[in-house]
């Protein structure tokens, strides 16, 4: 039924839920998981200095490389506990705003369907909707499903 499969992780604890459920999905069809880290580097045009906007953009796709590695590990490791066998995974760190990369990430890759997490908030905001999220939703030319 799916072939490919995209998991947008934050690496929070609602992305962890969302990657299992993409692993259940991708391993019954035999499809790809394509694990997406955005690094929201929107607000570093802020910053006055290039050298500064530089490092602080060179950081951040270390934690992206970092997050995206111990995500994929994990889920492969604890999580599938071998069964994943059937499950590719393909990883992609890029950078703008999260939603506008996940939704053209998944134009550009064919993808299937979209998976991600509802939220990384907490308190009364946990049962909101992140703002991420619903424009992805609003916005993805394929079925998005959101995790909570």
């Amino acid at each position: 039924m799916y072939k490919k499969i995209l998991l947008a992780t934050d690496n929070s604890e609602q992305a962890e839920k969302a990657g299992e459920y993409a692993i259940s999905m991708a391993n019954s069809d035999g499809a790809d998981i394509i694990v997406l880290y955005v690094i929201d580097s929107y607000y570093l045009y802020a910053l006055p200095q290039p050298d500064l906007r530089e490092k602080m953009d060179e950081q951040l796709r270390e934690d992206g490389k970092e997050a995206v590695e111990k995500f994929e590990k994990d889920i492969e490791e604890e999580k599938c506990a071998g069964n994943c066998k059937n499950v590719n995974f393909i990883t992609m760190i890029k950078a703008g705003k999260p939603a506008d990369v996940i939704i053209k990430t998944a134009e550009e890759e064919g993808v299937d369907q979209i998976v991600l997490g509802k939220s990384g908030k907490h308190g009364m905001e946990k049962f909101l909707l992140g703002s991420t999220a619903e424009k992805v939703v609003r916005e993805a030319k394929v079925p998005v499903n959101v995790i909570s």
